[in-house]
């Protein structure tokens, strides 16, 4: 099962969700397609346990990280960790928690992401939005980076900053007092960093959850209340 795994991850990689099929997997291994259902019973299953293989070693990396004194920073830790591994690996983030009525891996991910926030005085319904909040900025912003550029950046004719500055010289060509927004942040969006934009964008939901938990620059967290109220 390991090798059947591992050259399915390998597919995924090389072309993504739409090239992994049977075929090409039993192709891939030297074997026939029946010997592919000794495994799995369709390629839906098939990608499913893809996806729980890699995110094992996403859990492995997450629980290795040493807690500090600060549930936040540890969260962002384990935020960070798991956005690397799905903007290199777009196709994780598509099927990411799709079932979270069995003990997969995505789902340990998300118990790891909600122990951070059982240190911190919150109450349930506070720290279910918490997590579910830092998930969306970590998976969404993930999937968009890994998302396809333009057949003109991928064949290397033109280069991502060159393909930003044409959007960002059309906007300065915009009516001031029609997008005055988009005259004041073009400069930034001109060849802009999406992975310092995700570190911007999680670092607002986690200056937020600081807040809500009553906490300052290096306070230590406080008591949680107790289970079922809400503040």
């Amino acid at each position: 099962m390991e090798a059947v795994l591992n050259a399915a991850v390998a597919l995924l990689d090389e072309a993504g969700a739409p090239a992994l099929t049977l075929r090409a997997l039993a192709t891939r291994l030297g074997t026939g397609v029946g010997s592919i259902y000794w495994y799995v019973a369709s390629k839906d299953e098939l990608l499913d346990r893809a996806i729980d293989h890699v995110l094992g070693g996403v859990l492995t990396a997450v629980r290795a990280q040493e807690p500090g004194d600060d549930p936040i920073d540890d969260l962002r830790t384990t935020a960070v960790t798991l956005f690397d591994a799905i903007a290199d690996r777009p196709w994780l983030g598509s099927r990411f928690m799709r079932d979270v009525a069995v003990e997969g891996n995505s789902l340990h991910l998300y118990e790891e992401m909600g122990r951070h926030t059982l240190r911190l005085a919150l109450t349930p319904r506070q720290r279910f939005h918490a997590v579910s909040a830092v998930m969306g900025v970590v998976v969404g912003s993930a999937i968009n980076l890994g998302q396809e550029p333009p057949e003109e950046v991928v064949d290397g004719l033109v280069r991502r900053d060159e393909f930003l500055g044409r959007y960002a010289e059309a906007w300065r060509g915009f009516d001031t007092e029609t997008f005055p927004f988009l005259h004041d942040i073009v400069d930034e969006f001109d060849g802009h960093d999406d992975k310092d934009q995700f570190l911007a964008a999680l670092e607002l939901t986690l200056t937020g959850l600081r807040i809500q938990a009553g906490l300052g620059p290096g306070s230590a967290p406080g008591p949680a209340p107790a289970s079922g109220t809400d503040a």
